[in-house]
C-alpha cells in the first residue's frame, strides 16, 4: 500500500497543507511534494476558522488525491512558537496572538484519524534541512534560521533536541557585545547583528554616523531616508560595490562568526546550516566569519564543522511541515 505524508505550515500571513511522499527521498525533490493547498491566514476571523480551514484542506487533498487516512504515516504541523510540542498545543505565538492555548494536535487526530506532531518553526526547518537539504547524514546538526530573527533547531545524537519546554535553540537571546542593535529585547544580542531587523538597525547606526562625516552611501542618500533602509537594500548595494554596504556586512559577518564559535565550542557539530539572509548573501559575510570562528573557537572543534547555506530555498516551509510529519519514522 502506498504511503503518504501530510503537512500544515501556519503562519501569521499564510498557510498552506501540504501533501506528501510517505518515504523520505535521497534529496530534496519537488515531485515529493504531491499536492497542496494555500490560503491567506486572515487572523481577524478567529482561530477556530482558520483551523477550520486547515482541517477541510487536509481532507479536500486526500479526497482528490484518493488517499485514505490509513495511508498517512503522519501529519506535521509547523508553527511559531511558543508551544508545547508533548502535548501538541499552540500558546499564543505573536504572529497568531488569539491563538491561546489552542489544542490543535489533538484537534486534527480526531478530525482526520492520522498520527500529528507539532513544532515550532525553527525545529520544523531542522528537520527539513537535516533529512531533505544541506544536513542529510549528519548526526549532529544546527539550524540557524537568520531571517526576520534568529533561532535555532538542534538536531543532537541523529535527533531532534527541543529541550526541557521546548525553549532549547534561542541563540538569538545570546549577548554577544555590550553594546549594539537590539534584538530578541536584549542590546548586543545574536539577534540583535544577524538578523533581517537587526542589520537594518545597524545600517541606520552606521549610515547616520557617516552622513555627519560627510560619506553619503548609495542606498541611503539622507537621514530621511535611515527608515526605508533594509537589510536587502543593504546587501544589494554591498554587491554593488558601497563601501558602507560592505562595512555594515562585515559587522554582521564578524558577529556571526561569534556567535557560531560559541555554538561549535559547546556542541560541536558536524554542520550548522543558515537559512534566509546567509542563504543569499553569504558571499558578503563568509570571511569576517571566518575569521571570527578562527580566532575563537576551538580548533578541534571547528576543523571538524562545517558552515553550509541552507539549499531548500522558498520550499522549506513546506518541507518543514512534511518533516515533522516523519518525526515517528
Amino acid at each position: 500500500m502506498q504511503k503518504y505524508s501530510l503537512g500544515f505550515d501556519i503562519g501569521g500571513t499564510k498557510c498552506a497543507v501540504i501533501l506528501g511522499k510517505g518515504e523520505i527521498p535521497d534529496k530534496a525533490d519537488e515531485n515529493f511534494i504531491l499536492d497542496k493547498i494555500r490560503f491567506e491566514t486572515r487572523q481577524s476571523r478567529g482561530w477556530q476558522k482558520i483551523v477550520e480551514e486547515l482541517l477541510s484542506s487536509a481532507e479536500t487533498l486526500l479526497s482528490r488525491n484518493g488517499v485514505a487516512a490509513s495511508q498517512v504515516i503522519g501529519c506535521g504541523i509547523s508553527c511559531g512558537g511558543p508551544l508545547d510540542s508533548k502535548k501538541g498545543v499552540i500558546m499564543c505565538p505573536p504572529n497568531l496572538p488569539d491563538w491561546d492555548n489552542v489544542p490543535l494536535v489533538e484537534m486534527t487526530e480526531k478530525r482526520l484519524g492520522i498520527k500529528t506532531f507539532l513544532q515550532n518553526d525553527a525545529n520544523a526547518c531542522a528537520l527539513a534541512e537535516w533529512k531533505f537539504g544541506a544536513g542529510k547524514g549528519t548526526e549532529n546538526m544546527v539550524f540557524l534560521t537568520f531571517g526576520t530573527g534568529m533561532g535555532a533547531g538542534l538536531i543532537l545524537g541523529g535527533r531532534l533536541y527541543s529541550g526541557t519546554n521546548d525553549m532549547a535553540g534561542e541563540v538569538g537571546h545570546m549577548r554577544l557585545s555590550e553594546n549594539g542593535p537590539v534584538g530578541y529585547g536584549k542590546a548586543g544580542s545574536f539577534e540583535g547583528f544577524c538578523s533581517g531587523g537587526g542589520i537594518a538597525k545597524l545600517a541606520k547606526q552606521v549610515v547616520e554616523n557617516k552622513l555627519k562625516q560627510g560619506v553619503v552611501p548609495s542606498f541611503c542618500k539622507a537621514e530621511n531616508d535611515l527608515e526605508y533602509i533594509t537589510a536587502k537594500s543593504v546587501a544589494e548595494a554591498a554587491m554593488n560595490g558601497d563601501e558602507t554596504a560592505a562595512e555594515i556586512y562585515n559587522i554582521c559577518g564578524e558577529y556571526l562568526g561569534r556567535g557560531l564559535s560559541v555554538i561549535i565550542d559547546i556542541l560541536n557539530p558536524e554542520a550548522i546550516v543558515i537559512g534566509s539572509i546567509y542563504e543569499r548573501s553569504s558571499a558578503l559575510l563568509q570571511h569576517k566569519m571566518c575569521e571570527a570562528i578562527k580566532k575563537e573557537a576551538l580548533s578541534y572543534s571547528a576543523d571538524v564543522c562545517r558552515i553550509l547555506p541552507a539549499t531548500l530555498g522558498d520550499a522549506i516551509g513546506d518541507y518543514a511541515a512534511l518533516g515533522v510529519a516523519f518525526m515517528n519514522e
